[in-house]
């Protein structure tokens, strides 16, 4: 039984040892939202400070974790006084939650370079499972810096009551889907 333990231990200590890590390229990514507002129009907004690792053991990514961070106070709908509305406790209430996260709980290849990322995301001060789907755009070596880069698009959708963001508002007003869009480019570590 011993034996097993030391072979299982240094299999797993050969697994993290072939890890990979890739941080996010903020000036060649953008992490964006849509809401539909008054049930006509699309509002878009993004944030302007995240940051984000992905970890993997393989080169097609199937195992990798994925972890992100915004910043809630650097949120931007080129409208200011709309941006300090969302800052506020009537939705994302900056000041008590001023992080968004999002952790994998697991990256499933599904067929060709589409994965599904199910994981947790934390907004508000609330906590829950979402799914999404992210695309391997590509891969490729910059010729500038002379890393591997690899790009994604991620893209899903949640309830912002299920969050308590804009609980007081109308889906009149605001739709309950909020749709999130991502477009990255991560650099190998």
């Amino acid at each position: 039984m011993k034996k097993v333990s030391i072979v299982f231990a240094a299999l797993m200590l050969s697994a993290a040892a072939n890890a990979q890590s890739w941080s996010i390229d903020k000036a060649h990514s953008r992490v964006g939202f849509e809401i539909t507002h008054l049930k006509i129009n699309e509002i878009d907004g993004d944030f302007k400070s995240f940051e984000g690792k992905i970890t993997s053991g393989k080169a097609d990514f199937s195992d990798a974790v994925i972890e992100f961070t915004a910043d809630v106070n650097s949120i931007n709908t080129d409208v200011e006084a709309r941006d300090k509305h969302l800052k506020s406790p009537d939705f994302f209430d900056a000041a008590n939650n001023p992080a968004i996260t999002f952790k994998s709980t697991s990256f499933t290849k599904e067929k060709g370079k589409d994965y599904k990322v199910t994981g947790n995301l934390t907004m508000h001060g609330i906590t829950k499972v979402v799914t999404l789907k992210a695309v391997l755009v590509g891969t490729t070596t910059n010729p500038m810096s002379k890393k591997e880069m690899a790009g994604f698009r991620i893209t899903g959708s949640f309830k912002r009551t299920d969050f308590g963001i804009g609980a007081s508002m109308p889906e009149a007003m605001l739709s309950e889907k909020v749709a999130l869009v991502a477009n990255t480019e991560f650099s190998k570590d």
